[in-house]
């Protein structure tokens, strides 16, 4: 009898189970019927609906609040900073090229847009003064000319290993774009050692100007020929300082533009390692 009772025990169980899932008597599934799903169904779409079109309208009146040309809020970023190439930490032998090659690499590719063919198209600028045009936000600006040859042994048009193959090394330098933005006093770079070993440098242009036609920026869209000026700085390296970790900081100076804040150290001025083994 025990065995009887179990057996019907579990068809009941199995039946339930199957009765909460589809129930062919009430014609429900899942405790529900065909017309209660279907308003669920019909709620949810239209909730999703009402969500989506809230969010395209969202950012449609966002978008429409957009400048194309200027950026609406500019307040964060009212100094540039300084970016440096190739890298943030340059390590290799003179003797090896293989060592240098991507160093070598990076700074052609970055110095193709200053080739005199590229620069033919922009304005001699007069120089010492900004370049001020018509202010009109669709009108396209015109862009003083930078040429690499600016950059004399470091531009590598004469050497093109940029001084890497006699351990002298070049590094360049550029100011981040900053739409109007328009530095008083004559900016321009300097660098030092952050230890007692002293490196001659060369600076090019000459004394690391940057001069001041290149100033204001007028967007990408508006200024879509500019090219930023650069600032080459040719590491003098002598068998005293070969096989060390040096550490040069470069910093704007001659100008009004941030370059000491503590919270930024990148703001106007940037660190970067270099090793020369021989």
């Amino acid at each position: 009898m025990a065995g009887t009772e179990d057996k019907a025990t579990n068809k009941e169980n199995v039946s339930s189970w199957k009765d909460s899932f589809y129930n062919p008597r009430t014609g429900e599934v899942l405790g529900r019927t065909a017309s209660s799903w279907a308003l669920i169904l019909l709620f949810y779409l239209v909730f999703y609906c009402f969500l989506a079109g809230m969010f395209v309208l969202t950012m449609w009146v966002m978008l429409l609040t957009l400048d194309d040309y200027v950026p609406r809020y500019r307040d964060r970023v009212p100094h540039p900073g300084l970016v440096i190439r190739p890298a943030l930490e340059i390590s290799f032998n003179k003797s090896n090229p293989l060592t240098y090659v991507k160093c070598v690499q990076e700074l052609e590719t970055f110095l193709q847009r200053y080739n005199d063919t590229e620069q033919e198209k922009n304005e001699d600028c007069p120089r010492g003064k900004y370049f001020m045009q018509n202010e009109s936000k669709e009108m396209a600006k015109k862009a003083c000319r930078f040429k690499r040859g600016n950059l004399t042994s470091c531009s590598g048009l004469s050497d093109t290993s940029f001084g890497y193959s006699e351990g002298k090394p070049c590094v360049l330098l550029t100011m981040n774009r900053i739409i109007g933005l328009k530095p008083r006093g004559e900016p321009y770079i300097n660098c030092t050692i952050k230890r007692d070993a002293q490196i001659e440098m060369q600076y090019f242009p000459n004394k690391g100007l940057i001069d001041l036609m290149y100033f204001p920026y007028y967007g990408k869209k508006a200024h879509e020929n500019y090219t930023q000026p650069l600032v080459a700085v040719k590491l003098l390296f002598t068998k005293e300082e070969y096989n060390k970790d040096l550490t040069v900081e470069c910093k704007v100076e001659g100008s009004d533009l941030r370059n000491n804040d503590d919270r930024d150290k990148f703001l106007g001025r940037v660190s970067f390692k270099i090793k020369v083994v021989e």
